[in-house]
């Protein structure tokens, strides 16, 4: 009696993608956390970089323990992928029903962070230089209540010059009427929307993983039984 090579391969192969997965996420995650373009109003919504770091260094740690355990036929590293695999399916199912029905939550969330930067004129500059970008960008202005957040001193990035927008006047000067937070909001949806998905893909490609880990640690059980 002999391990089924098409399991044991199929195994490796697949904690092969799934290590060279691990190796991007990482890689696109730490682009992320030193490119000089991130905005830290926007980085309010979306906090989840340094967990995209964790995720991707996990995701290699298993890949690698899954593809030696295939190879050496080691049930005790078979084991622990299998183990690692089922927690973090765990935890990806309960943030996707987290993510799912705590969508008001979450935009809760994002205001009381956003709240907490309020006065905008007392921030540090690279935080209201981040602002007025975004308020270009956006064609907003302010981030709770408009363009009485940014006090007596509202910026030129406030100005309409966007016809098609909606405009008001504030303090003698035309500015945008929509608040930022409705585009920090929306711009959180899109990336819990996406993040969502992708969790999902993960989580089915870990259900096969499991599949197979388990299949081969049975085989190797019996393997071994038989030649004792």
């Amino acid at each position: 009696m002999a391990v089924s090579k098409c399991i044991k391969y199929s195994l490796f192969f697949f904690n092969l993608l799934f290590w060279i997965s691990g190796c991007i996420i990482l890689g696109v995650s730490i682009y992320l956390k030193v490119s000089k373009d991130n905005n830290k109003i926007t980085d309010v919504a979306v906090p989840g970089i340094d967990l995209l770091i964790a995720i991707g260094v996990i995701i290699m740690v298993l890949g690698f323990l899954g593809c030696c355990g295939a190879i050496k036929e080691n049930k005790c590293m078979l084991l622990l992928f299998f183990i690692g695999l089922l927690l973090i399916f765990i935890l990806l199912l309960a943030a996707g029903i987290l993510g799912a029905v705590g969508e008001e939550k979450s935009k809760q969330w994002v205001r009381e962070k956003l709240q907490k930067l309020l006065p905008l004129s007392s921030q540090p500059a690279d935080v209201q230089t981040d602002l007025q970008a975004l308020e270009e960008k956006a064609k907003c202005c302010g981030l709770i209540n408009g363009a009485q957040d940014w006090g007596s001193s509202i910026p030129s990035s406030c100005s309409c010059t966007d016809t098609s927008a909606s405009c008001e006047m504030v303090g003698g000067k035309n500015v945008y009427k929509t608040p930022c937070i409705q585009f920090v909001t929306d711009f959180m949806q899109q990336h819990l929307t996406v993040a969502l998905g992708i969790a999902f893909a993960i989580a089915v490609v870990m259900l096969f993983g499991m599949a197979f880990a388990m299949t081969l640690y049975c085989q190797i059980g019996k393997v071994e039984s038989s030649t004792a």
